[in-house]
C-alpha cells in the first residue's frame, strides 16, 4: 500500500471516529508531511495533529487511530524502520507465542514474577519499562487461540484479569515507603496513575495486534471510542462522564459567544421604509427623520421539567448543567425534577456553587426516590399543573427532558396540552435514538403529537439545540 492510500484511509478513519476533517485540512496535512518528511514517526504524528486536530479532547482518539495506521512496532514488538510497511500477513500469533516460549498458560510462579516486575516499574514510574511489560503481558496472558491460522485474538480483559495492576498499588507503595503505605495520599495517586497508564498501554497493544490480523480499518471502526461530544449519554462510561463534565463549561462559553454575536448583529433596528416615506411628507418628501421597525422581544423565561430516573440521569445532569451555565441568555430559569413526584430545584443552582456537585447531590436524591417509586410522567405533569401552573406564561419556553417511558401508566395528555398552550414554545428532548421510540413502554409518539420531540443523544446535539433555544 502506498503512502497516499494509507493517508486517505487514515483520514476516513478519523472522520468515522467523529473528528471533523475537511478536504482542505487533508491537503494541508499532505503539504506538512512533504515539508517535514516521513523519516521520523513522531514528526509525522505532529504534522497530522497540527493540521487535522482542532480541539484538545479530540487528541486521544486521533492518537489511537494514528497508532493503528502507523504502528511503532510489528509482530511481537519489532521496531518499524519505515512508516509504510509491505502488506504481508503477520506471523501467526499462536506460533509466535509457542516459538518464544510464551503462552497464556504460564504457571503461577511466572505470573508472580511478572507482577513483581510490574510493581517495581509502577513504583519507579518508568514509562519505557511499563511499555515493555504491556507488550509482554499481551503476548503471555492476552492470547485467545482460534481454530485455524489467523483466527487468534487478543484480549485486554484477560490481561487485566490475570495481572490485576490495581492490586499492585499497595505493593509498589510498600517498596517506596516501607510498611507505612497509607500516610501519603499524593504518592498513592501517582502509583494509581501508573496503573491506569499500564492499562492504556495494554489496550493500545491489543489494538495494534488486532490491526495486524484484521486490518486497521476494522479495528478503528469497532474499538476506537468516538469523540467525547459524540458519545451517547445513555452508554457513557465513568471516564466518559468525567470528560463530559469538563466539556460543559467550554461548550457553554462557545454557545454564549455565538448567541451574543448573533444578537449583536441583530441589535440595529431595521428600517421601516413605508413609515419613513410617510413621515417625509411633512418635509416636502425629504426624509429628515427615519422610522424603524419595533425591537424584537426581550429575553424569555425558561422552565425545565427533568426526568432524573436512573435510565436518563446522565442525560438530565448534563442538560441541566448546560442550561444553568447559559442562564444569562434567559430572563429567568426555573428547574423541576421528577420520578413520579415533582420537585423544584432552582435554588440548588447557586452561582457560587459547583454545578457538578449540585447534580451529584440531585442524582443521589433521585436514586433514593426511585427506590420507592417508578417513573410516572402523567402524575408528574399533573402535580406540576396543580402546584406550579403560574410558572408558565406567554413569555415562557417549556423544556421537557426524558425518554418518555412511563411504565404503561396514564400519560395525562390533556394536562400536557394545557401546559403547552400556556407556554410560548415547548420542546421535548429525548436521549434515545429515534428507532427506539414507541417501543415497549415508550410514549414518544403520543407526547410527540402534543409538543415537538427532538432526539438529543450526545453533547453535539445538545449544544446545537441549546444554541437555537437561546
Amino acid at each position: 500500500m502506498s503512502l497516499l492510500d494509507r493517508h486517505i484511509e487514515f483520514v476516513e478513519a478519523l472522520r468515522s471516529a467523529g473528528l471533523p476533517v475537511s478536504l482542505a485540512e487533508g491537503l494541508d496535512a499532505v503539504e506538512a508531511i512533504d515539508a517535514l518528511g516521513i523519516g521520523e514517526r513522531e514528526s509525522l504524528r505532529a504534522a497530522y495533529a497540527a493540521t487535522l486536530v482542532k480541539r484538545q479532547n479530540h487528541r486521544p482518539g486521533f492518537d489511537q487511530v494514528f497508532d493503528l495506521y502507523f504502528p511503532a512496532l510489528i509482530g511481537e514488538g519489532h521496531s518499524t524502520d519505515r512508516i509504510v510497511q509491505n502488506e504481508t500477513p503477520p506471523e501467526d500469533a499462536g506460533e509466535a507465542a509457542e516459538r518464544s516460549g510464551l503462552s497464556g498458560n504460564d504457571g503461577p510462579q511466572a505470573l508472580a514474577d511478572f507482577r513483581e516486575a510490574l510493581a517495581t516499574a509502577m513504583a519507579m514510574g518508568d514509562p519505557d519499562a511499563l511499555a515493555m511489560l504491556a507488550r509482554e503481558a499481551v503476548q503471555r496472558f492476552g492470547l485467545i487461540r482460534g481454530r485455524g491460522p489467523g483466527e487468534q485474538r487478543w484480549s485486554s480483559y484477560n490481561v487485566m484479569n490475570r495481572v490485576s495492576p490495581d492490586e499492585l498499588v499497595d505493593r509498589a507503595l510498600a517498596g517506596l515507603l516501607g510498611a507505612d503505605t497509607g500516610q501519603d495520599p499524593s504518592m498513592r495517586r501517582l502509583i494509581e496513575a501508573q496503573a491506569r497508564a499500564f492499562e492504556g498501554l495494554v489496550d493500545s497493544e491489543v489494538r495494534r495486534r488486532a490491526a495486524e490480523v484484521r486490518g486497521p480499518e476494522h479495528v478503528a471502526r469497532h474499538t476506537v471510542r468516538p469523540a467525547i461530544e459524540q458519545v451517547e449519554f445513555t452508554s457513557a462510561r465513568k471516564a466518559d462522564l468525567e470528560l463530559m463534565r469538563r466539556e460543559i463549561q467550554p461548550l457553554a462559553r462557545r454557545l454564549a459567544t455565538r448567541v451574543s454575536r448573533e444578537q449583536h448583529s441583530r441589535r440595529g433596528r431595521p428600517l421601516d421604509f413605508r413609515r419613513t416615506v410617510r413621515a417625509s411628507m411633512s418635509s416636502g418628501g425629504v426624509p429628515m427623520d427615519t422610522r424603524h421597525k419595533p425591537k424584537r422581544p426581550g429575553r424569555t423565561d425558561l422552565v425545565v421539567l427533568c426526568d432524573v430516573s436512573g435510565s436518563v440521569a446522565n442525560f438530565a445532569s448534563f442538560t441541566l448543567m448546560l442550561v444553568f451555565a447559559l442562564r444569562e441568555q434567559f430572563n429567568r430559569v426555573r428547574a423541576f425534577t421528577f420520578v413520579d413526584e415533582i420537585h423544584e430545584v432552582t435554588g440548588r443552582f447557586d452561582t457560587r456553587g459547583d454545578p457538578a456537585q449540585t447534580m451529584a447531590d440531585l442524582a443521589a436524591s433521585a436514586r433514593y426516590t426511585s427506590l420507592w417509586g417508578r417513573t410516572n410522567y402523567g402524575r408528574a405533569f399533573t402535580r406540576f399543573s396543580e402546584e406550579y401552573a403560574d410558572a408558565l406564561t406567554p413569555k415562557t419556553n417549556l423544556l421537557v427532558l426524558g425518554d418518555a417511558r412511563s411504565n404503561h401508566t396514564d400519560l395525562a395528555l390533556p394536562v400536557v396540552k394545557d401546559l403547552v398552550h400556556a407556554a410560548r414554545h415547548s420542546w421535548w428532548l429525548n436521549p434515545e435514538h429515534t428507532r427506539n421510540w414507541n417501543t415497549g413502554d415508550s410514549a414518544a409518539r403520543e407526547y410527540g403529537l402534543v409538543m415537538p420531540m427532538v432526539e438529543c443523544r450526545n453533547l453535539t446535539q445538545l449544544g446545537e439545540f441549546v444554541h437555537d433555544l437561546a
